[in-house]
């Protein structure tokens, strides 16, 4: 069996250190825009802006993961049809005006509808970008690649800690949505110097530009595919591949362990702040926990990265998703403050990547003509739990059960060990009886 994407030549790593840096710059806009709401909420909740509750501050967080949703739906198809980088420069400019609509807002509704319409930006660039270091990425090392440009999205989150830290208070809760307006800036930048994804260019028959683009950078051209199907082309051929034969059962498993995952993700990215003020902590303080669950999440995806690269992407993502419920839990109990440091650290840790090592698993064992749409919809329907986590912290918190939130949160985590696990166990008998297997996943 051959790959479908070839190995880059010795040039090659001239292009993926470009295609990386190029992502890595926008998945920290992203992180910065997807976090800074978690930041900015225990203030807007103590000021009473817009005469916010609790539950309506749930509502505000899960419409931008709803956004999030349509966005990660849709990122994939898209993606396998006008080409990967048109697609992150166009989310990278929704996301940055739309917080500029935020900052605008003179009520709930407009606040909302910025949110939602930020929501549609990120949602479709990470699937899309981690499509895109995907291709590039070195034989066999996959995870890793994705592992690190996957950093960038929890420095964007330690970014908007320090963001809500030194303008919130001194200057107001709109200058933070102005700061992530700034982005815009990038999409020019992006749009020149980012190349277009050589396997899209060759399964959509532009094989002059592809050739180009190889000979500029001095990589080898994707080889064609040999058999009449269209993955790339056919954005529903391409989602249909997912169920054909016995896939089905694996990509249900993937869908039911992102739920829960991100379920856990963004319920805990927009409430740590606030339930670690319902804790007792000050608001500096509890800005400081982000910081360090960010730096958290940062060591864990390397560490991730190279051991799922080794032992396996769902293996790991089981026993990280065991360690985040523990982690998580833990927070729920009133500890030492440099405990609780420790706790948040190793949680951040573990919980990010634990989420993250699901995609890379999905974007590994994809042919990559049907990356974006695997990984898009892996994510998109894990967005459904992204929608629910932060109104479900809302909704406690308005029933004064704020206490029960990490609690939640950790049987979230415990769920997705459960289906990923599953998944684990049905790839390892895959995995030791189909050598052809093996060597698909390690050209990936």
């Amino acid at each position: 069996m051959s790959s479908s994407l070839a190995l880059p030549a010795r040039g090659g790593s001239r292009l993926a250190f470009l295609v990386v840096g190029l992502c890595w710059l926008a998945v920290l806009f992203d992180g910065l825009d997807m976090f800074i709401y978690g930041s900015v909420l225990p203030h807007l909740l103590a000021t009473k802006t817009f005469g916010l509750t609790p539950d309506q501050a749930g509502d505000l967080g899960s419409y931008a993961t709803f956004g999030m949703l349509v966005g990660a739906l849709t990122a994939g198809t898209v993606a396998d049809r006008i080409g990967r980088k048109k697609l992150m420069v166009s989310c990278v400019a929704l996301f940055s005006l739309a917080s500029g609509v935020c900052a605008l807002a003179d009520g709930i509704t407009v606040f909302g509808l910025g949110r939602t319409l930020a929501g549609v930006g990120l949602g479709g660039l990470l699937p899309t970008a981690i499509s895109m270091v995907s291709d590039y990425a070195p034989r066999g090392r996959g995870a890793i690649v994705i592992g690190l440009l996957m950093t960038a999205h929890h420095a964007g989150g330690i970014l908007s800690a320090y963001v809500a830290k030194w303008l919130v208070e001194p200057v107001g809760w709109q200058s933070a949505f102005w700061v992530c307006v700034t982005p815009l800036l990038f999409a020019p930048v992006l749009a020149k110097y980012l190349p277009e994804s050589l396997s899209f260019l060759v399964a959509k028959g532009r094989s002059d530009e592809a050739r180009e683009l190889a000979e500029r950078y001095d990589v080898e051209l994707p080889a064609a595919k040999s058999s009449g199907r269209q993955g790339a082309a056919d954005r529903w051929n391409a989602l249909v591949n997912l169920f054909r034969g016995g896939e089905w059962t694996q990509t249900l498993l993937y869908w039911l362990a992102s739920f829960g995952g991100l379920l856990l993700v963004y319920g805990v990215a927009t409430w740590l702040p606030t339930l670690m003020r319902a804790e007792g902590y000050e608001l500096a303080s509890a800005l400081y926990f982000v910081v360090v669950f960010n730096l958290g999440g940062i060591v864990g995806m390397l560490v991730a990265g190279r051991a799922a690269d080794r032992f396996g992407a769902p293996r790991i993502s089981a026993v990280w998703f065991a360690l985040t419920a523990a982690g998580v839990f833990l927070l729920s109990v009133h500890m030492p403050m440099s405990v609780t440091m420790v706790v948040v650290f190793l949680t951040g840790v573990f919980l990010n990547s634990a989420q993250t090592m699901i995609y890379a698993t999905v974007s590994i064992r994809s042919d990559a003509g049907d990356r974006a749409t695997a990984v898009g919809w892996t994510s998109g329907m894990g967005r459904f739990g992204a929608v629910f986590g932060p109104w479900l912290g809302g909704q406690l918190l308005a029933a004064n059960h704020g206490d029960w939130g990490f609690t939640a949160f950790a049987i979230a985590g415990l769920s997705s060990m459960v289906f990923i696990g599953i998944a684990a166990l049905r790839g390892g008998r895959s995995e030791g009886t189909a050598d052809e297997e093996q060597e698909l996943v390690a050209a990936h």
